[in-house]
């Protein structure tokens, strides 16, 4: 794999971070793309070979543009793209914001277009380059909560699909990643969220057998438990999704 350009776009935190560490240390030039400066540098801290920042809404087509223009002439031609960014808003599909549903198509679908299509040109004319995007098991399955966020993803499959075929006679490689959640700032909190509810479940069952006379007392304390633990309302549409469970335990 002859790769001296690497364009990791959402690479100021989690498994874009950690990607340009990776493709740094294996002597690489890095350029790392987000949309917010202050994390570009905390990550460009931590790498240990030559390395490039830039400031981009990748759901902005002349943004990406100007910025992949400005990474040819100050860096070379880009080897490798890995369209990492993304972002994911997990709520009932009657209660997703206007905003929110446009944030998630713009920056999980669009943004992997628009940065595609801007390499694509030079990495033809020399029949070399590798694409990467990074999708999630969400564009393979869809899940509750996650409607819009697996459109997204499910789009961007396709677009991985189609792109592959459309190069199937030269010499560029496209890769799609499927992941399942992962300890990152979109991911983290929910998981450790979920993971304290399962526990709950499982404390409540045990209590039920024992102390049938006071599933009351139960249910308060559990309530206190949640009120106490969650505090944002996209993580508490979890345990309203539960609440059938909740209800066939009491």
């Amino acid at each position: 794999m002859d790769v001296h350009v690497v364009v990791i776009t959402g690479a100021g935190s989690g498994l874009g971070a950690s990607l340009a560490k990776k493709y740094s240390d294996l002597g690489c030039h890095v350029c790392l793309l987000g949309r917010t400066q202050t994390k570009l540098i905390r990550t460009a801290e931590t790498l240990s070979h030559n390395h490039s920042i830039y400031e981009v809404d990748i759901s902005s087509k002349s943004d990406v543009a100007k910025v992949m223009q400005l990474i040819k002439e100050e860096v070379g031609q880009i080897d490798l793209l890995i369209n990492n960014a993304g972002v994911g808003i997990f709520d009932l599909t009657e209660n997703l914001s206007e905003e929110s549903i446009h944030q998630m198509i713009d920056i999980n679908l669009k943004g992997t277009i628009f940065c595609t299509q801007e390499v694509l040109n030079d990495m033809k004319k020399r029949n070399q380059g590798y694409i990467v995007n990074i999708v999630s098991l969400s564009g393979k399955r869809g899940k509750a909560i996650e409607s819009v966020y697996s459109a997204s993803k499910f789009g961007a499959r396709g677009f991985t699909e189609s792109l592959a075929i459309e190069l199937e006679h030269t010499a560029i490689r496209v890769f799609g990643a499927y992941m399942e959640n992962m300890k990152t700032v979109l991911w983290g909190e929910l998981v450790q969220k979920t993971r304290l509810w399962n526990r709950m479940m499982l404390q409540m069952s045990l209590w039920k057998v024992s102390n049938r006379e006071n599933t009351h007392q139960l249910k308060k304390l559990l309530l206190k438990i949640i009120k106490k633990n969650i505090k944002d309302s996209e993580t508490y549409t979890i345990f309203k999704l539960r609440d059938a469970l909740l209800k066939s335990l009491f």
